[in-house]
Formats: structure tokens, C-alpha cells, sequence
């Protein structure tokens, strides 16, 4: 599996769909800022204790860990889906105290509501926030062709395989053009095929739209191939102390990663010795 991959992302290709810019210098929005966070369900254990993380603008970030060290919880408090125990989150400088569109999650499970076509799906947040119906019909055909699926917006979702079903919900997102998109394990439940197409599909998205991406996956290759920098998490409940960093890897592979090439197999086994080490410790 090789691709052209854009590692760093401060602009987007000419002719695709692309963010506001957060400033008149016109750079990315999306800067993330996690500062000693904690999480605790009881007040007395922690699941989750110091962690910090700082994502720039139109960066990928993969993080991998061991069942149970707090990698979903980190995505589900940056979504505010979740309260926060101790620290804080701030997207741009403004604190994440509530879901929003401006940090939109992909699940595993698609979540596309089987009643409505496609097109209808891709375009239900948009008429959420009552934009006008030309700029609807605008932003659904463009993130439908963006994910490939121009032709199928009058279709059903049982109409369609997983994989497209998965870009549905990617355009779904995208529509909204949100500062931070969060993704949890959201190719997990794809056969291998299909999976290693959504990889490729998401490097050509990054490159043309360059929003900022969180990625939790359990594949350690999945995230040398995509991330420009992979986080691995240790600790949790389950192994007696709290979730945290256990270390950052960057991922300086160029602009074309080949998952059958020397540098790229050192990196997945050094990151796979990381993970190891924080399961058997």
C-alpha cells in the first residue's frame, strides 16, 4: 500500500472544498490544547490523570494503546461528549465545554439515519442550523463528491456497502466544516479491502480539505500510514494506574509511505514495543 501523502497540511489543494481561515494571515483553525487532563468516575480513581497534548492546525494525530488506557475517552472529552475531572481542552483558545459541530466525531457504526437518502443524511446538520436551502444543496453535492458517492445521494444507506456507508458519514462531518474532526476506530469494522481504501481515501480528503484530525485506532500500521505524529497511551483502569502519555513518535516517513518498506516496518515494530512494554509493566 503506497500513496502521496501531504504530512503537513497549511493549505489545500486548489479546487477542493476548505476550511474559514482562523485569522487574516489565513491559517488553519483547528489548534488543539489538552493541559493536565483527568478523568474520574467515582471521585477517587482515575482513568485518566496528566495528560497533555498540543495538536497544530491541520495536523493528524493517531492514538494507540492498550484496551482500557483512556484513548476513546480522550476523543469523547475533545468532543464534549464527556464532563472533565481535572484540566482542560480548548480548540482555538475556547474552552470545549459542550458537544459541537466544530469538533465532529466519526464512530465505528456509521450512526446514518436509515430513513433518509444519502443526500438527505449528508445535509440533515446543515438544515439543523437552518442554513439557507442553495447553500444545503451547495455543501451536499460538493463533500458527496469529495468522498465519491456524487451519484448515490438518492440512495439509501441498506443500499450500500460499509465502506460507503463510512464516507457518508465522513461527508456528513466534513459538510460542516468543523475546526477538528475526531475519528474513533471509524474503519474498524471494515474487511481489510476496504479498510486500506478508506486509508488512501482519507489521505487524498486531508490533503484537499487540511482539517485537523484525531484518530483512534487499535492498528498500529493503519496509524504510521496516516498520523504525522502517533501517541501511545499506557495505564488505565484495568492495569492499576491511571491512563496516560507513555510517549509521542513522530512520524518522519516524506510524502509517500510504504507499508513494506524498512523505515516504515522499524517504526510500526517500535511503536509496538511501546504498546507491549505499557501492557506488561
Amino acid at each position: 500500500m503506497t500513496t502521496t501523502l501531504t504530512v503537513q497540511s497549511s493549505t489545500a489543494a486548489s479546487g477542493g472544498p476548505s476550511p474559514e481561515p482562523a485569522s487574516e494571515g489565513g491559517a488553519w483553525r483547528g489548534a488543539i490544547e489538552i493541559s493536565d487532563l483527568g478523568k474520574s468516575y467515582d471521585h477517587q480513581r482515575y482513568a485518566m490523570r496528566g495528560v497533555d497534548l498540543k495538536v497544530a492546525p491541520g495536523e493528524l494525530i493517531a492514538i494507540v494503546g492498550a484496551s482500557g488506557c483512556g484513548k476513546s475517552t480522550v476523543l469523547r472529552m475533545v468532543a464534549g461528549f464527556e464532563d472533565i475531572t481535572e484540566g482542560s481542552i480548548h480548540v482555538d483558545e475556547v474552552p470545549v465545554t459542550a458537544p459541537s459541530p466544530e469538533h465532529a466525531v466519526v464512530f465505528q457504526d456509521y450512526g446514518l439515519f436509515p430513513w433518509l437518502t444519502v443526500a438527505e443524511n449528508v445535509a440533515f446538520g446543515l438544515k439543523q442550523r437552518r442554513l439557507p436551502r442553495t447553500e444545503i444543496r451547495q455543501r451536499t453535492a460538493e463533500y458527496l463528491d469529495l468522498v465519491g458517492l456524487g451519484r448515490m445521494g438518492s440512495s439509501y444507506p441498506h443500499q450500500l456497502s460499509g465502506g460507503m456507508q463510512q464516507r457518508v458519514a465522513i461527508a456528513r462531518v466534513l459538510a460542516n466544516r468543523p475546526r477538528v474532526l475526531l475519528m474513533d476506530e471509524p474503519f474498524g469494522a471494515l474487511d481489510a479491502l476496504t479498510r486500506e481504501q478508506l486509508q488512501n481515501e482519507l489521505v487524498g480528503i486531508r490533503q484537499r480539505v487540511g482539517t485537523t484530525i484525531l484518530f483512534i485506532t487499535h492498528s498500529i500500521q493503519e496509524a504510521v500510514y496516516l498520523a504525522d505524529r502517533v501517541v501511545v497511551m499506557a495505564g488505565g483502569l484495568a492495569h492499576g494506574s491511571p491512563g496516560h502519555i507513555r510517549d509521542i513518535v513522530p512520524i518522519r516517513l516524506g510524502p509517500e509511505r510504504d507499508v513494506t518498506g524498512a523505515a516504515f516496518n522499524q517504526l510500526e515494530r517500535d511503536i509496538s514495543a511501546l504498546v507491549h512494554e505499557t501492557t506488561v509493566a
